[in-house]
């Protein structure tokens, strides 16, 4: 018996050491900052917000719309320069990293990224007609706030969840993950707020964001026309080198949209 205790305290002990250590460290699991790379010839942009400097790119500047595009919690935003520049031609498409990515300064949490797109949107405003956003999985957390507090033309959500602390539950089924997550990033809260239309894809094999957290936010978009497609085949890393999700981009933003 007192064996068996013995080691019922070291599991319990484990257990609280782990979750202690999910709780303190958890940011560093969200957010992966990537590097800045260099050698891009695309027009630079910076951003000050709350005595912070962003830096991002934009593509195809000058244009009557623009786009500003929100990306994954790891992911080099400057890759998709080459897609935006052709299937959002005419659109002025704004990438910028989020803080502590690339050249960026500070660090990034919930509170920051929603204080940061509000202060690229409200700076970029005046330059176009329209704004629309894009948010790709952690990203689209910050696309549905921003969509909820500003004027948008249209919204395009790739991998999207409801809520963050819905994914981090179904990856640490083991621990409370529901309830210590502190940025929660829940867009079910701001989802029914969004009147623009919405392009929402999933991936068919993705890992990462398990598709039904997806269509549980979907429930929430009440308010407007949400255009939905699953792409076959697809895994959550590669769903954008699918010509499907290109062909769906590409006829969303072109799509007339009626005041």
């Amino acid at each position: 018996m007192k064996i068996a205790f013995s080691i019922l305290a070291l599991l319990s002990l484990a257990y609280l050491l782990i979750l202690a250590g999910m709780y303190l460290f958890q940011r560093s699991l969200l957010y992966y900052p990537v590097p800045y790379q260099h050698g891009i010839n695309k027009d630079e942009i910076s951003f000050n917000t709350e005595g912070v400097n962003l830096h991002g790119w934009i593509l195809n500047p000058g244009k009557t719309h623009g786009l500003i595009y929100f990306g994954g919690n790891a992911e080099a935003i400057e890759n998709n320069i080459e897609k935006f520049e052709t299937i959002l031609k005419d659109y002025s498409v704004y990438l910028v990293h989020y803080r502590g990515y690339g050249k960026s300064e500070g660090n990034p949490s919930e509170s920051a990224l929603f204080a940061d797109a509000l202060a690229i949107y409200d700076q970029i405003r005046s330059s176009h007609l329209s704004i629309s956003v894009m948010g790709r999985s952690l990203g689209s957390g910050v696309a549905v706030y921003l969509a909820s507090k500003r004027d948008t033309k249209k919204l395009i959500l790739l991998t999207p969840y409801d809520s963050i602390a819905e994914v981090a539950q179904f990856h640490y089924p083991f621990l409370p993950a529901r309830i210590v997550t502190r940025d929660r990033f829940e867009s079910f809260r701001y989802a029914p707020k969004i009147t623009a239309p919405v392009l929402m894809a999933t991936a068919e094999l993705d890992r990462v964001v398990p598709m039904e957290r997806a269509l549980k936010l979907r429930e929430f978009l009440t308010n407007t026309q949400v255009t939905y497609h699953m792409i076959e085949s697809a895994a959550h890393n590669d769903i954008t080198e699918f010509p499907q999700y290109q062909r769906l981009l590409h006829d969303f933003v072109g799509m007339p949209v009626l005041d």
